[in-house]
């Protein structure tokens, strides 16, 4: 044997002082035209099958060609079987149908997922085939350029679905403009116990499965989004505002607290008014004292008898003020 090849593209190497008057054969058909397959050849695959592409050596082969284009149309995802050394390849999944393909390493690898309508740069990064960029054709025909990180899939942290295909993110989206979701659907946004709460940041939206409620950092702590947190609060000691609404039915646009003219203890059940006012012109007390209460000094006060005191229970008057039953 007077040629050897090359082990990564196949190529013609001539031994030094053999092919005396043959070498171009040897440079022409074995160098220069495999050559010029390499750099711009395209290999098409148009079956719908799994393919091991060819890697006979001096001669045309699959796997030398610099462009993979597939034009198959069916919906099972493909294989496409490419020698485990370095090589890039531009890869064109021109299916017509909703195809996708994956490029793969003898052995096989891991590999790339090439989707319906994407055009990737493959490149062999000594254990796996990887994307260093792609290029989606969106639903108006034009291409968006959308860059890969090396698991060949988009950064992001949820999934991204692109002309009706779901591809799996890995890292934070960031949009830098306004966003628009025009559909007639919804928006499924990010969820999680209230254990599992990201390190906030101002402007944070969220739902939280623990208290069942959207909620939103405003960057002092977390709060209900479209709806106050409710607690039954038998404990506060102290005098509370109670809240009114500008509406009885739909969605209150604006909520009202008391002054110190109406307040509420929570811990005793006492309503204090400056002015109790009975519009229908009755005033209703229970005809049974069920739990001890104290009149305090400044304060008297009234019931429409007869009155109980049940056991254990016991009514305190106060030096100065008076009890008077009815």
């Amino acid at each position: 044997m007077t040629i050897n090849y090359t082990t990564l593209l196949g190529l013609a190497q001539p031994v030094t002082g053999t092919e005396a008057n043959t070498w171009g054969t040897a440079v022409n058909d074995q160098i220069t035209g495999l050559l010029d397959t390499a750099v711009a050849g395209t290999t098409t695959l148009s079956s719908d099958a799994d393919v091991t592409l060819t890697t006979t050596t001096g001669a045309a082969n699959q796997a030398r060609q610099a462009i993979i284009l597939w034009t198959a149309g069916g919906t099972t995802l493909r294989t496409i079987t490419a020698p485990a050394q370095s090589k890039a390849y531009v890869v064109i999944n021109k299916t017509t149908s909703t195809q996708s393909i994956k490029l793969v390493g003898v052995g096989p690898t891991t590999g790339v997922t090439i989707i319906a309508g994407e055009s990737a740069v493959c490149a062999w990064n000594g254990v796996d085939f990887i994307k260093t960029s792609s290029t989606i054709a969106n639903a108006a025909g034009s291409n968006t350029q959308v860059q890969f990180n090396n698991s060949g899939v988009l950064g992001g942290s949820a999934n991204l679905t692109w002309n009706g295909t779901t591809l799996a993110v890995t890292g934070a989206l960031t949009a830098s403009a306004n966003s628009t979701f025009s559909s007639t659907g919804a928006l499924t946004i990010s969820k999680g116990t209230t254990g599992e709460r990201p390190s906030p940041v101002s402007g944070m939206l969220r739902f939280n499965t623990t208290t069942a409620e959207f909620e939103g950092y405003n960057g002092t702590a977390w709060a209900s989004v479209g709806g106050a947190a409710l607690s039954n609060d038998t404990s506060t000691a102290t005098d509370v505002f109670p809240l009114f609404a500008n509406a009885t039915t739909g969605t209150a646009s604006t909520l009202f607290t008391g002054n110190a003219f109406l307040l509420y203890k929570p811990s005793t059940g006492e309503l204090k008014a400056r002015v109790p006012v009975a519009s229908n012109g009755i005033v209703v007390n229970s005809l049974t004292v069920a739990t001890s209460y104290t009149i305090a000094a400044g304060f008297s006060g009234m019931s429409a008898g007869p009155i109980t005191v049940s056991g254990g229970a016991a009514v305190t008057v106060a030096s100065g003020s008076r009890w008077v039953i009815q």
